[in-house]
């Protein structure tokens, strides 16, 4: 058995075929059968059921499941001799908000790609509940959201704080108010986000303790599409502050200040606890910590 067949085996296992997985491996496709049977006949058992589309046997499956693991120990192995090397190299995966990722993301990044160019990233979006199971997980190294539960196999720390806002368009009737009750959220068509985000469970849970019955006229799952309906006046939006600031700069939208939204919250850096943490993981996190409230705030 070698590292080659494993990888051979669990790319069959996504592409469900031998030619796709040869492709993707830069292997003929007799090759790719050829590794197949050779770990099919070292450990004596069937682990592709060859049969179109090509699935995994029972037994397939969970050799998939330890095969990953082989691979990841190898992986670590490889960042662990590169790390020997005083400088900072390897592959980060970070998991981030939408939001995060736009507003964010590119002056952090840009910092730091530019003080580390051997330092690869790449980016997965998803929602701050998803980026705990990802760190725990080990399907991203690093993961920066909000701070929404204690996890005792993550560590967290606070980069700066955000807050959720009700926004209009400088043609909403509530365009021009200086102060509202919170009773105009039961009176005004509203466009939220979906109800897997900390914005919509704030928001939500904020009307529930009002006795508030909100009038949802659409859910989005990204800011940016919300920004761009409430900006085009088809409703009034609960939304990160910070996923905003262009947009008050340039007038296109407007604050509606709500005591009851006047609440911080925490957004950070979540990684695993106890995982071995590579040079490039500890350089990306410690410039994380070390960088002002400043860099990741736009000022309005």
């Amino acid at each position: 058995m070698n590292i080659s067949q494993l990888e051979t085996l669990i790319t069959i296992s996504k592409t469900m075929s031998f030619r796709k997985a040869g492709e993707l491996l830069n292997l003929t496709q007799p090759a790719v059968s050829a590794q197949i049977k050779s770990l099919e006949d070292e450990f004596k058992t069937v682990l592709v059921d060859r049969s179109q589309p090509v699935t995994l046997t029972d037994r397939g499956q969970v050799f998939v499941e330890h095969a990953e693991h082989i691979l990841r120990i190898v992986d670590e192995l490889k960042q662990r001799l590169s790390d020997l090397d005083q400088t900072p190299q390897g592959h980060i995966r970070l998991g981030t908000t939408t939001s995060i990722a736009i507003q964010i993301l590119p002056r952090v990044l840009s910092y730091f790609q530019d003080q580390f160019p051997h330092i690869k990233t790449t980016i997965q979006s998803m929602a701050s509940s998803q980026i705990y199971h990802s760190v725990e997980n080990n399907l991203i190294d690093i993961g920066i959201g909000y701070l929404i539960e204690r996890n005792p196999n993550v560590n967290s720390s606070i980069l700066f704080y955000d807050s959720f806002e009700l926004v209009v368009s400088p043609q909403h009737p509530l365009a021009k108010a200086s102060k509202a009750d919170i009773e105009v959220l039961g009176q005004t068509p509203l466009i939220l986000l979906t109800q897997d985000t900390v914005g919509r469970r704030f928001a939500d849970e904020v009307m529930r303790s009002r006795g508030i019955q909100p009038q949802v006229v659409m859910e989005l799952s990204s800011s940016e599409e919300i920004k761009r309906m409430v900006e085009i006046n088809l409703g009034a939006a609960i939304i990160s502050k910070q996923s905003v600031s262009s947009e008050l700069r340039n007038g296109s939208m407007r604050i509606v200040p709500l005591t009851e939204l006047e609440v911080s919250h925490p957004v950070g850096v979540i990684y695993k606890s106890g995982r071995y943490v590579s040079s490039a993981m500890r350089q990306f996190i410690s410039d994380l910590k070390g960088m002002p409230e400043t860099q990741f705030i736009s000022s309005e």
